[in-house]
Order: C-alpha cells, then structure tokens, then sequence
C-alpha cells in the first residue's frame, strides 16, 4: 500500500479503499474455469486472520460484558509461550485448487474442510467422463464412486507422487506454491478479505486486469 500509495502520489488509505473496492467486485465474480481429461483436486490452507477486528480490543476493554475470543492472538503464541496447534485445525482455512492437463485452473476457498463440502464443491467442476487424479480425501472418494469416474490416488512421499506411470497432481501443487508466492507480501491478509486475494490472483494467472472487469460490470 505505501510503495503504490508514493508511486501514485496518494494517501496510503485512499488506495486501500480502492483495493477493498475491488475486492467487492472481483471477490463475487465467478470463474469461468471449464474442466476435461484428467483433472488434478488438493486442497491448500491459509492461516486465519482477523487483522482489523476489535473484538480482543473490545473484551479488554469491558471483559465483564464482552466474552473472550474463542482463539488467541497469533503473537500470544510467541510472547506467552503459548504452544501452536499442531496440524490443521478449524483456522486453517482450506482452499480448493483443480487443474487440468489443458491449462484450466481454478482456486476457490472452502468453509470449512470436511468431505461433504469437498465433495459438493467438485460435484460442477468434474464432467462424467473425466479422470480424477487426488489424494485419498474421502470427498474426492465418494465423488468418483459415486459418478463411477476413474480416480487415481497419489501421496506426498518418494514413489507414490505418480500413479501408473502417468497420474500425478503435479499441476495443483505448483498452484499451491504459485499461491504461497502470491500472497505472502501480504503478510497473512485478513480472512474476510481472502476471496478477494484468492480471485485476484485467479485473474493475474488469466490475465485479466481488474479494470477490464470493473468496466464490463
């Protein structure tokens, strides 16, 4: 914000204002990302973040009325010792990313990580004649059972990163890392700002420029 804000001869705050702007119009446009052939599902994860929230400010501030938060803030865990969540936990925010061998892409967060929404999200995304290559998430599981559709399971660990010498998800994890490169000079944005950044980012890969959307919005 300050590097474009000097760049553009501007106060800082007038050009956050245009970015959330931008957000409310990119964040609920819809991707027009179609499926075929072999298709690639993982999911990342993006630590919650409640930057500009109050509600630690407030419950300090009147603790009698206002009740504590249900987590604690993310430097608590350095300054009081506190020990981090191992593994995921409900604020890992789950993003799902699906790929195609012919270049389409699609990122797309999810409320929550259980199979049943894992399974509704892919359900529009994956035609019945595809091949769908995944972990063994039990959403891409009973998806392809219950469409009949061929699935491949691939790990993570040395020898089992490709399926029958062809089946591999590849493509998604370069997504995953295109992801973590995208959005970490913004050092951990606030979550109910996330679509905006996910979407953002969808758009750059496209190459769409925002303001091609605002003037056909």
């Amino acid at each position: 914000m300050r590097k474009l804000a000097r760049r553009l001869g501007l106060n800082k705050y007038t050009v956050w204002r245009w970015r959330i702007l931008v957000f409310s119009i990119i964040g609920s446009s819809i991707s027009s990302a179609s499926f075929s052939g072999i298709i690639e599902a993982d999911e990342t994860y993006q630590r919650e973040s409640r930057k500009g929230s109050r509600e630690w400010v407030r419950h300090f501030a009147d603790p009698q009325n206002v009740p504590r938060p249900p987590r604690p803030r993310w430097e608590d865990f350095t300054t009081q010792g506190l020990k981090m969540m191992r593994g995921l936990s409900s604020w890992q925010l789950p993003i799902l990313t699906v790929a195609d061998r012919g270049g389409s892409r699609l990122f797309r967060r999810l409320p929550n990580r259980k199979s049943a929404t894992v399974e509704r999200a892919m359900k529009p995304l994956v035609p019945d004649d595809a091949v769908l290559c995944s972990d063994g998430g039990t959403g891409y599981r009973n998806l392809a059972a219950a469409r009949q559709l061929e699935h491949f399971v691939v790990g993570s660990k040395p020898g089992k990163r490709v399926a029958s010498g062809y089946y591999h998800n590849q493509n998604v994890n370069s997504l995953h890392a295109c992801y973590k490169r995208f959005i970490k000079p913004f050092c951990d944005p606030a979550s109910k700002n996330l679509s905006g950044y996910i979407r953002w980012l969808e758009m750059r890969l496209e190459g769409i420029r925002p303001a091609e959307l605002v003037r056909a919005s």
